[in-house]
């Protein structure tokens, strides 16, 4: 009788022992579990055949029975190799799922075994991450300006600063609001859809200073890398032809005239200091900066002998 029950399960048990070792080798260091499928495929055949050979030699029942009840207790014995399979995680008692269940000797959820494998979950998570996102960390982890790949480097806002003057003094604002509130700098702003570089310097230093100005000469092309992503290219201008009434405030900015000699940097962009003596002898540049929100990391400031390069933007182009 116990022959016939061993005989309906075997050919359905050993498949189902087959299968889930086959499953178990896709998962990294399964190789305790592994084993164990292996360790109770072979106690089930010895059972199977011992009771198989008691029943051909018309040996006592009761024989069958014993190799029944010491192929049950071996297991028990030695259960550290028969048994290594958990249902819970054995750091946080979170319920496992199949996988983790037959694979993965270490029966933990996967936040706990990330967190005992950091370096596996950093692996993990680079190979998921687009080109685009790694090419994102290079330009926020960068140390170095050089570190950086300005040929494949976009900016995510664009704008342009316009320093306007008049003899010995240059026209200078406050800034109240947004980025380097309480720096002093000169106007400026974003390029609004549709709108050329010299035309938002012209709508920018009117609506932050009241007045107007024409004749701008681009001087020099910005280019700032914040440590929070932020990309920001930025247009110099210079011009010396303006008329209208300064506005003494404004919701963003307080205009105000600076003597060029005595220009206060300490209240500037560190950056300011680097380029905009350049800028105020004529000479045009072409800058890159790395920036921890208002702490300057890298930089490089190179003179320009011709007009100051222009990335892919002109004077009709969109932006």
């Amino acid at each position: 009788m116990l022959l016939n029950v061993f005989q309906e399960l075997f050919t359905w048990l050993m498949l189902f022992i087959i299968l889930i070792n086959i499953s178990q080798r896709k998962f990294p260091g399964s190789d305790k579990k592994r084993k164990a499928t292996i360790l109770i495929a072979v106690d089930f055949l010895v059972i199977y055949t011992l009771i198989a050979m008691i029943s051909i030699w018309n040996l006592p029942q009761w024989l069958s029975w014993l190799c029944l009840a010491a192929g049950i207790a071996v297991p028990i014995i030695f259960r550290k190799s028969f048994w290594p399979f958990r249902l819970h995680c054995v750091k946080c008692g979170s319920k496992l799922g199949y996988n983790r269940i037959i694979g993965y000797d270490e029966n933990l959820c996967q936040e706990c075994y990330w967190e005992a494998h950091p370096e596996e979950k950093a692996a993990a998570e680079a190979k998921n991450r687009s080109p685009q996102e790694i090419l994102e960390e290079k330009f926020t982890t960068a140390e170095s300006v050089d570190d950086i790949p300005w040929d494949e480097w976009e900016p995510t806002e664009t704008c342009v600063l316009t320093y306007v003057i008049d003899g010995d003094r240059v026209l200078m604002i406050r800034k109240k609001t947004g980025l380097g509130s309480g720096y002093i700098n000169a106007p400026g702003g974003h390029i609004e859809i549709e709108e050329t570089k010299t035309e938002a310097a012209i709508r920018e230093t009117k609506e932050e200073t009241g007045l107007d100005v024409s004749n701008l000469e681009e001087r020099g092309v910005l280019r700032f890398q914040f440590r929070d992503g932020l990309r920001m290219l930025g247009y110099v201008f210079f011009t010396s032809t303006w008329s209208g009434t300064m506005v003494d405030e404004t919701d963003e900015t307080k205009p105000f005239w600076a003597d060029i000699a005595s220009l206060d940097y300490s209240e500037m962009w560190e950056d300011d200091r680097l380029w905009l003596p350049m800028a105020l002898e004529g000479k045009k540049f072409s800058a890159c900066f790395i920036f921890d929100d208002r702490t300057m990391i890298d930089s490089r400031v190179e003179e320009m002998e011709e007009e100051a390069p222009v990335i892919e933007l002109d004077e009709d182009t969109e932006v």
